[in-house]
């Protein structure tokens, strides 16, 4: 209950404000260890300072719409991001943009977040949703750094909609086969270094160069301007791989490590940049289905672990930045399952005799007789 005269009280060894201003109750601490005559020196700024924001001429916070704070997002974006991942920004923005155009940062709260999830999740847009939201999160937050906007973040505590982890893709070494057969170089040469060393073949196989690959240490390093996760690392080459790039050293010139001529066979050479079509065709000559890029490093992870290779490993050579990542990545085959579930029945004692141990059960009996 709010104390009348003059609105402070000691409760333990620290002082409090408790008063009514303009209907609206107050209560704040004023200081520990202080006698009573300074506690009302305190309370009376504590006054004067709640007056001033009744009144609004308080310090005004600072604030900028939403449309301004896009545009910085937008630029810091193309600045510190690869240029795919920055216009994937973009293209979110501008989702949000739909919905929260004509607000200031400041008139953007929680609520609106949450029917703005609803709207999406409406739509569909179940995994969607949670990477326009964590971008928005993201503006806030630079926003803030940058001192153009003093408040909460109300994107900072939303409920992620839930995600289904599907199905992991992976090749057998039978469709591994398939596919090597149907692909030409230097298509062939990417889905191999892609299997044998976890690199994500559009934007870290492809930006590889020459000063990359350490053939005496037997090591190939991505830069941490092209991996995912910004930081470099530096991977093993199994003889598969190593193999691979002594090959392609031998007949292709320039720095870049995949070079092609096109179509022209006596073209000039280029730098490799994309290969989707031509992946999708070899798969589709190969007869397989459900196979995209990723699914080479999902080859990668998997087969690691069913040679015996614990996910911390795993982790470090596919540069995934939490196990949770490798173990949603490394799922096992079925045959792997079996073959171990198997073990369990190695010199396992039976209820119920098989056939062999009736056989020879009888065969004692016959020679007892």
């Amino acid at each position: 209950m709010a104390r009348k005269g003059d609105g402070i009280y000691k409760r333990g060894s620290v002082w409090w404000l408790d008063c009514w201003i303009e209907g609206r109750r107050y209560q704040k601490p004023i200081g520990k260890g202080i006698n009573r005559s300074a506690a009302l020196d305190i309370a009376s700024i504590k006054r004067a300072q709640i007056l001033k924001s009744e009144a609004g001429i308080a310090k005004k916070k600072k604030d900028i719409s939403f449309e301004k704070a896009a545009e910085e997002f937008i630029s810091w974006a193309k600045a510190n991001k690869r240029p795919k991942t920055a216009a994937g920004y973009e293209s979110i923005i501008n989702r949000l943009k739909e919905s929260f155009e004509g607000k200031t940062l400041g008139q953007i709260h929680p609520f609106l977040i949450e029917k703005y999830k609803q709207k999406r999740l409406a739509e569909g847009a179940k995994v969607s949703v949670n990477r326009e939201l964590s971008r928005l999160r993201t503006l806030y937050n630079l926003c803030i750094t940058w001192r153009k906007y003093e408040g909460p973040n109300p994107a900072s505590r939303y409920q992620r909609a839930p995600e289904s982890r599907g199905r992991i893709r992976f090749l057998t070494e039978a469709e591994e086969k398939k596919l090597l057969e149907k692909a030409s170089e230097p298509l062939r040469s990417v889905i191999i270094l892609g299997i044998h060393t976890g690199l994500r073949a559009q934007s870290e196989a492809l930006s590889l160069t020459w000063s990359n690959v350490d053939f005496r240490q037997k090591t190939v390093t991505v830069e941490d301007h092209f991996a995912k996760n910004g930081e470099t690392r530096t991977v093993p080459l199994n003889s598969v791989a190593l193999a691979t790039l002594k090959a392609l050293k031998s007949r292709v010139p320039g720095p870049e490590v995949f070079m092609t001529r096109g179509r022209r066979k006596d073209g000039p050479w280029k730098p490799y940049r994309s290969f989707r079509t031509a992946f999708e065709t070899a798969c589709g000559n190969a007869k397989l289905e459900g196979v995209t890029p990723h699914v080479l490093r999902h080859t990668f992870a998997s087969r690691l672990v069913m040679r015996g290779a614990d996910l911390r490993t795993v982790q470090e050579l596919g540069g995934w930045k939490s196990l949770n990542m490798v173990q949603r990545y490394a799922h096992l085959s079925q045959e792997h399952k079996r073959q171990a579930i198997e073990l369990l029945a190695e010199n396992s004692p039976t209820i119920f005799p098989t056939t062999a141990e009736k056989a020879q059960k009888l065969k004692a009996v016959n020679a007892s007789k």
